[in-house]
């Protein structure tokens, strides 16, 4: 078959949408992640990561595919010491400790993250995008670890860190 043929045939069956995947690096876990889920949604093997009914069997064939995704999005180093896991559940939950860490060195992340967030202020010649951008960045940053910002709070520090000239 004609590569064009082949890659047609693939676009038809995923909807006509042709998926990419994301690539894992040092400081895109929480978009990456965020991504593949989408991917693995779209390929119907979401459950195998996160099941709906943990007691349910896991079948051998999406698993597998689950695990290609996975091995899709991961630099070769990740990869390399993925190869001992069996399942797309394992792998998936091993990157996860990689990148976020067991739970004290999470919650010294949160702890920095939250010092960042509250010492950030914005200077009088920096464009107002530019400053959002960041705040949002860290806001991200310690939700992707799993501890709870609310947007009052958020808009309540923007108020507070912005120059008297934008209020």
């Amino acid at each position: 078959m004609p590569k064009a043929t082949v890659m047609e045939s693939s676009k038809i069956k995923e909807g006509g949408v042709g998926l990419s995947y994301p690539m894992l690096a040092k400081s895109n876990y929480a978009s990456w992640s965020m991504k593949m889920k989408v991917n693995m949604q779209a390929h119907g093997v979401w459950d195998d990561i996160e099941p709906k009914n943990p007691k349910s069997p896991v079948e051998e064939r999406t698993d597998k595919v689950a695990l290609a995704v996975i091995y899709q999005g991961v630099p070769e180093d990740i990869l390399l010491s993925l190869a001992e896991k069996n399942t797309a559940k394992e792998a998936w939950d091993a990157i996860k400790t990689m990148c976020l860490g067991a739970d004290r060195v999470k919650t010294a992340r949160i702890q920095t993250l939250k010092a960042d967030f509250e010492s950030l202020s914005m200077s009088e010649i920096e464009p107002i995008d530019e400053f959002c951008m960041k705040l949002n960045g860290l806001v991200t940053n310690i939700r992707a670890l799993g501890e709870e910002v609310s947007e009052s709070y958020v808009v309540k520090k923007l108020l507070r860190a912005v120059p008297t000239k934008f209020l």
